[in-house]
């Protein structure tokens, strides 16, 4: 898909935020919703969503959401940070699908990063265990400050 386009309100991130697809919630306040990537490229791969939106990324969002939806990511970011005692933090945003997006609705990957530890390839890893993605999610949930 182009950076050009209309947005699906059947996206799998649309049906998350309506309750209709199942996820690892990690956060969630007025803005924005954290979840656990069920394709992660690392162990405690979070993605954070805007909610009240329907830009497909972030060319097309409000200028106005993007303010609070990023003070999310730092927030979230800071508590994989505590949780996970990892070496970095990769934070990224694609758009388009030359540039890796997959899924059309504004989103920000937080991806720990440890020295030594290969990173997994975009969207083409395994699916994680749903059990080990809760556990993860309560882990860095409960660092949320």
């Amino acid at each position: 898909m182009s950076l050009d386009g209309a947005y699906d309100p059947g996206n799998i991130f649309a049906k998350i935020l309506r309750g209709e697809a199942p996820c690892a919630r990690v956060f969630e306040d007025e803005h924005a919703f954290a979840f656990m990537d069920v394709f992660p490229q690392s162990r405690g791969h979070i993605l954070v969503i805007p909610k009240h939106s329907d830009a497909r990324n972030l060319l097309e969002e409000d200028p106005a959401r993007l303010a609070p939806l990023i003070l999310a990511v730092q927030r979230v970011a800071r508590a994989v940070r505590a949780a996970l005692s990892p070496d970095g933090l990769v934070v990224t945003q694609f758009n388009g699908a030359p540039a890796g997006q997959t899924v059309y609705h504004l989103h920000f990957h937080i991806i720990p990063r440890w020295e030594g530890t290969p990173l997994g390839r975009h969207a083409a890893g395994g699916m994680a265990n749903p059990d080990e993605l809760a556990e993860l999610a309560r882990l860095i949930a409960s660092k949320i400050s």
